[in-house]
């Protein structure tokens, strides 16, 4: 498994991370022997980093993430969870920063995490579920950095989600180690130029402003959610389809797109939708490890031998461009 530098932190994360997330729903809904499983065998297989939050099943995922890495005591893997901040909370974000890390600690059988990721997104002006920029640069940040002195988190984190703008001032403030980025063979906005009228958020180079400030990239929606195995079908113990992140504004649109990809396919770059967007997120420099959700643990088998094929060569980059360009104009 290749390992990439994560940004200013100086840790290796393995290119191939493993998403812990409710959509996937093996660490929400899947049995307990098919999480160890398929936990032990992605250590085995050179994956060290491990990513939870505690809305993945309102703390399902970080104790049977926690109940696994207890049990198999593995070296040297790294753990992230994220905080949610309600609207209620805002006025106290010390207290409840706090109160959420204690309580993921205490799932994950833990003393400390090496990423704690802010999971709002993050807008000019803030609101709803969404928090101000200048709220996450004098009150969450600081919240986050009291944490990191005592030894209760390693790293600061961000989940770059929100308004484009935004999201630039607050990675360009250089106080977050990782933001955790949307990016897919749907949207490649936040590493290049959208083409004219795109239907997606341009996320205008976000990479650019990453490797500019040192922050690690952690890759996600990389699959949209399942929509790019081109198919509508779950698995029964999968959540519902998500809410697009930064593609299209429904579901089935993103399905549809996804289907229109397939002569990357019959040209034989890759065997299958979902390889070829696996390795497509790993072909830029600024990612530090991608996620990919997963149900079973044949899933799991899927994207470690898409990723150990590595990155798509720039053949196969230049057609997904080339294909991409039908999009443009097309409602979002």
């Amino acid at each position: 498994m290749q390992l990439r530098v994560f940004g200013r932190t100086g840790m290796r994360l393995s290119v191939l991370g493993f998403g812990c997330g409710a959509v996937g729903g093996l660490m929400v809904r899947g049995d307990a022997a098919d999480q160890e499983r398929t936990i032990a065998r992605a250590i085995a297989a050179g994956v060290n980093y491990f990513d939870t939050a505690v809305q993945y099943g309102d703390g399902e995922s970080e104790k049977n993430l926690g109940r696994v890495l207890q049990k198999l005591k593995p070296a040297d893997v790294v753990v992230g969870t994220k905080v949610r901040l309600p609207a209620s909370e805002t006025g106290r974000v010390d207290d409840a920063v706090g109160t959420s890390l204690e309580g993921s600690l205490t799932r994950l059988r833990l003393e400390q995490v090496d990423i704690l990721h802010l999971h709002n997104p993050i807008t000019e002006n803030g609101g709803g579920s969404a928090l101000s920029v200048r709220q996450v640069l004098d009150d969450v940040a600081p919240a986050f950095e009291r944490l990191r002195q005592p030894g209760k988190i390693r790293f600061l984190g961000m989940t770059a989600l929100g308004d484009t703008a935004a999201l630039h001032q607050v990675i360009g403030a250089r106080v977050f180690d990782s933001a955790q980025v949307v990016y897919n063979v749907l949207n490649p906005s936040a590493a290049c130029e959208l083409p004219a009228r795109y239907p997606a958020q341009d996320y205008a180079r976000l990479f650019d402003a990453t490797q500019a400030a040192g922050v690690g990239v952690v890759g996600i929606r990389v699959l949209a959610g399942g929509a790019l195995s081109g198919s509508a079908e779950r698995h029964p113990i999968a959540g519902p389809a998500p809410e697009p992140i930064g593609s299209a504004m429904s579901y089935d649109a993103d399905i549809d797109r996804a289907r229109r990809l397939m002569p990357l396919i019959e040209e034989g770059f890759a065997t299958s939708l979902t390889e070829a967007a696996t390795r497509f997120a790993l072909s830029h420099p600024a990612m530090g490890t991608i996620l990919v959700g997963m149900a079973t643990p044949q899933q799991f088998e899927d994207a470690l031998a898409a990723a150990e094929k590595g990155p798509l060569p720039q053949a196969a980059l230049d057609r997904l461009s080339a294909l991409r360009q039908a999009f443009s104009g097309e409602p979002r």
